[in-house]
């Protein structure tokens, strides 16, 4: 019945030209990673990156832009500028009482928002796109893992024109997620995340197959490895969709002769609210010292980079609590009892045994704190869970942590938005049949 229920997604015109349409988006940006910026020597960049592993700063770079940066593709500098914009932008909405008055206008407002969003873009891809620029000429001279130069024409107009390139591509690659968006399915930007990380699939799956040959790799192995791999998706799917539901009760009206209201519903809180932001700016916070060491090359700043290796005890806890923090701070900035309290006495709904108003934001701040610490293990557990394979199986488990999270989060939401076409046109979705729904996390985040 599943296969009918897929089926019914080539009878909906509007949707099956949607689905194309993104395919073919995701097509282009694919292509786009094979076009080298021009001056970079590729052969020697792909040296680069692999040498410093896929759990260094520049592995976990390359991994986020699909395979880009070992290429030095125009597409190097990926999508991050624009999601380091969109955070940067999210915080101080919190903070700029302009932008948190923009935020409240509706549409129109967040139209408004999305342009400085754009703008933040570009600025970023100069500025990192000058010091990728920098960092190039700069590679083979101080023992950088190359055997010869790079760049072939070092100066002034290799840098404006590699700063052009750079930011012409993340421009475009913004525009395609936009694109996907709007006329396509799902949400764009996270689609070309996806399409990047998936990319690394078959060298992972080749890689693997070759470790199997040697005599260090067992049948054993390989299940267990199988296991852990179903297993860690599927808690990923169980704890995306996971979310407590706080009863609300809504006061009877009366409006003339008829009476309004009485109804039961409830107030969902997801466990992660955060989704995949605190993954990310942990990583990017743990990886930073042993970038700086490997440039300064300070021997008290190689010791501290030392300490903080992936496989080091040390790192884990760090990291660790990092995730905890950045997933309890992400929560706070997104997630305002006190307003959702207020929004509830409005509308004359109030959570049985609570009194409206403070006591209300209270209770609900209370349970969020608690989930969310459950949310915060689980992001611990998952993000760790590569480097436990990694160091103690020699395993290249390139769909752990951060990317794994992405994969199967956006793959959740993809799902739940083509679902939602297919009932709004009286089909059944795809789990129709068991009597649930597809929930994704684009609401929570």
């Amino acid at each position: 019945m599943a296969l009918d229920q897929i089926g019914n997604v080539s009878k909906i015109a509007e949707l099956r030209k949607r689905i194309l349409f993104t395919l073919g988006m995701l097509a282009i940006y694919r292509i786009g990673i094979f076009v080298t910026t021009p001056g970079v020597n590729r052969i020697e960049m792909q040296n680069l990156i692999a040498s410093g592993g896929s759990g260094s700063f520049l592995g976990l770079f390359n991994m986020f832009s699909g395979g880009a940066l070992e290429q030095l593709s125009i597409f190097a500098l990926g999508i991050m500028p624009y999601i380091s914009a969109s955070i940067i932008i999210q915080l101080l909405t919190v903070a700029v009482p302009t932008l948190e008055r923009l935020n409240k206008e509706g549409e129109e407002g967040r139209r408004k928002i999305n342009q400085y969003t754009r703008y933040g873009t570009i600025g970023l891809s100069i500025v990192q796109s000058f010091f990728i620029a920098l960092w190039l000429e700069n590679l083979g001279r101080g023992g950088a893992f190359v055997t010869g130069q790079v760049v072939a024409e070092p100066g002034f107009g290799f840098r404006f024109l590699t700063v052009i390139t750079l930011t012409t591509g993340t421009a475009f690659i913004m525009w395609l997620g936009e694109q996907i968006t709007e006329r396509g399915i799902g949400n764009g930007i996270s689609l070309i995340i996806f399409a990047g990380i998936v990319s690394a699939m078959p060298d992972g799956l080749v890689q693997l197959f070759s470790q199997s040959q040697t005599d260090d790799f067992d049948l054993f192995k390989g299940v267990l490895i199988l296991l852990i791999v179903i297993g860690t998706i599927a808690g990923i799917c169980f704890f995306e969709r996971a979310h407590r539901r706080i009863p609300v009760q809504y006061t009877r009206r009366v409006v003339g002769r008829k009476m309004y209201g009485g109804t039961q519903s409830h107030l969902p809180l997801k466990i992660n609210m955060a989704g995949v932001i605190p993954p990310i700016f942990a990583s990017s916070i743990m990886l930073f010292p042993a970038q700086i060491a490997n440039m300064v090359g300070s021997p008290g700043l190689q010791q501290v980079a030392n300490a903080l290796q992936p496989s080091d005890w040390r790192y884990m806890i760090i990291y660790v609590a990092m995730i905890v923090f950045f997933t309890y701070f992400y929560t706070a900035i997104t997630f305002n009892p006190v307003d959702v309290a207020d929004n509830l006495k409005k509308g004359g709904g109030f959570i049985p045994g609570i009194r409206p108003g403070k006591k209300t934001a209270e209770y609900i701040e209370r349970v969020l704190t608690r989930i969310t610490f459950a949310g915060a293990t689980y992001l611990s557990v998952v993000c760790i869970l590569p480097t436990l394979l990694q160091s103690g199986m020699n395993v290249p488990f390139y769909f752990g942590g951060t990317g794994l999270l992405i994969v199967v989060g956006v793959a959740l939401d993809t799902a739940q938005q083509i679902e939602s076409h297919l009932i709004n046109r009286n089909y059944e979705g795809f789990s129709g049949m068991k009597g649930s729904r597809i929930r994704g996390r684009t609401t929570a985040s």
